[in-house]
């Protein structure tokens, strides 16, 4: 293989949450079987296990300050085409010139933004072709356009069925759809309730609280659990409460844990937030037990409407009830779960590509195979490292 069909691929990868890193690991491992890959992340504790190929490159946050803000800097307005765009932040120079250091010494193939609209335009701006990652919300605005349109492709970690009645046909033709990437095969056996330490003879609803944000408010759950008192409901994630909570016997705050595939094979009923890996893990499950699985989904307040938005698209498909604000009363969280139980089970069918790392790895090669065709090879290591 030539040098030139061997450009590396790199990855950059926002540390909220653990979805961003758990997807593009799954994709880096099946990537550098094609390529060498290299990621580049502010944090380093939040990945799965990662081929030893890879490299792993830690750069200053883009979010975070290292140092108080100039005040004249901090209030000069940003332009339309950026987000997250402060002055003064050394933190984001040292950032990009890590980035555009390896832009210049690696010459490569692609490079994947999951997520940055910044990036993603400064991967133009570098001349590097790149791929944006698709989320739901409201991202028509001249920021996400200018990364959207600039991409070489998007890539979107879902099925085509969720995609957002107003994503334009433009954006559809170039994307590359991956439902369930990132996610780890599922294990619906029958010692999960042992596994979790779930009470037996009781039907279980399992709550899973968002890891990106504040949390779930307990409030409302209490009064879901006390309107079902032969139930016995576990929470896991982040909550926060407020004082004037009455928690029943039959609700248990687990807090974080580290097998929420685990909780969710063990319920009966579910829960959750609108974050891609946990709506994709309830997916998932619904897929194995092929019998009704009862969901409901409560979106989180994320940038863009990004929950809302996903939340609506689940609701769309049938696979489960929602609504964009907590039930305040036992009557309606009846009501939920009435709707809920009417969702088809059988429409989570073939939402899940339990493959989807790999199929997206050999697109995602074959794609820069195509867009570099013709160009001039790098035909030493020494130009290589230019």
């Amino acid at each position: 293989m030539s040098l030139h069909d061997n450009r590396p691929i790199g990855i950059f990868v926002h540390h909220q949450g653990r979805g961003h890193a758990e997807r593009c690991a799954h994709l880096a491992n099946a990537l550098i079987e094609y390529r060498p890959v290299t990621l580049f992340c502010a944090r380093d504790d939040i990945f799965p296990d990662l081929a030893p190929a890879i490299d792993l490159v830690r750069i200053p946050s883009l979010f975070e300050p290292r140092e108080r803000e100039a005040p004249r800097l901090a209030a000069m307005p940003v332009p339309e085409t950026l987000h997250c765009a402060p002055l003064g932040w050394h933190a984001i120079s040292d950032a990009v010139a890590a980035l555009t250091g390896w832009f210049a010494s690696a010459r490569p193939a692609l490079f994947l933004c999951d997520v940055s609209a910044e990036i993603g335009q400064l991967c133009r701006i570098a001349s590097v072709p790149h791929i944006a990652v698709l989320q739901h919300g409201d991202r028509n605005d001249p920021a996400h356009r200018a990364s959207y349109d600039a991409a070489a492709a998007l890539l979107a970690p879902y099925h085509p069925m969720l995609e957002q009645p107003d994503r334009p046909e433009r954006l559809r033709a170039k994307t590359i759809y991956a439902p369930g990437l990132g996610i780890a095969p599922f294990d619906a056996g029958p010692d999960a309730r042992t596994r979790i330490h779930a009470p037996d003879g009781r039907e279980l609803v399992v709550v899973i609280a968002g890891g990106g944000g504040q949390g779930t408010p307990t409030a409302p759950l209490t009064l879901g659990a006390r309107a079902e008192p032969d139930t016995h409901w576990i929470v896991i994630g982040s909550t926060f409460s407020e004082w004037h909570e009455t928690p029943p016997g039959n609700l248990e705050l687990r807090g974080w844990v580290d097998n929420p595939q685990d909780y969710i094979a063990a319920a009966d009923r579910i829960v959750s937030s609108c974050g891609n890996t946990t709506v994709h893990q309830i997916l998932q499950a619904r897929e194995a037990k092929g019998a009704s699985f009862p969901w409901i989904a409560i979106p989180e307040w994320r940038y863009f409407a990004e929950q809302e938005r996903k939340a609506e698209a689940l609701a769309a498909a049938g696979l489960c009830a929602s609504r964009p604000v907590w039930p305040s009363d036992g009557a309606a969280w009846a009501q939920m779960w009435q709707q809920a139980r009417a969702a088809d089970a059988h429409e989570a069918r073939n939402m899940i590509d339990s493959d989807a790392a790999a199929v997206t790895a050999c697109r995602i090669d074959r794609l820069a195979r195509e867009l570099w065709e013709g160009a001039a090879p790098l035909t030493s290591q020494a130009e290589l490292a230019a």
